[in-house]
């Protein structure tokens, strides 16, 4: 990918659309108990981007919002439901889900929040027990 790059997504309805430009900040898994919940699976695949980077570009009022800590604010399709992104004001980056932007090339580099996981995907992958260091984590890493 570089710079110019950009790739379309959309909710599960197609009535919110996005844009993410350029290259993501880091790509991954998350196993975290939130993030399992949230995306009614056993893993979520995330794509975490600067906001500058991240454009809505059709349905904007039709986001609806969900702040259950101070850490991420989870948005989704007012009219279908379909979850689209998450802010994560802290970290000063927008996680769009891998799967909402099909045509991304999707190319994982960790695991996080390792130690919650309820299934275990040995791809030779760092699993970190929780987030990397320079995120606030303890930056350890687990065992496949």
């Amino acid at each position: 990918m570089s710079e110019g790059q950009q790739y379309r997504g959309s909710c599960f309805c197609g009535a919110v659309q996005l844009l993410v430009k350029g290259e993501p900040a880091a790509m991954g898994y998350c196993h975290c108990d939130s993030c399992r919940r949230w995306s009614a699976g056993p893993v979520n695949a995330f794509t975490l981007w600067k906001p500058e980077a991240v454009e809505v570009t059709q349905g904007g009022d039709n986001l609806g919002s969900y702040q259950k800590t101070p850490a991420s604010i989870r948005k989704w399709c007012r009219t279908c439901g379909g979850h689209v992104m998450t802010e994560h004001p802290g970290m000063g980056l927008i996680d769009v889900y891998a799967a909402v932007i099909p045509d991304f090339p999707f190319t994982p580099g960790l695991h996080v929040h390792y130690q919650e996981s309820v299934l275990r995907l040995p791809d030779g992958l760092t699993k970190l027990k929780d987030m990397p260091a320079a995120m606030g984590g303890s930056g350890q890493t687990l065992d496949e």
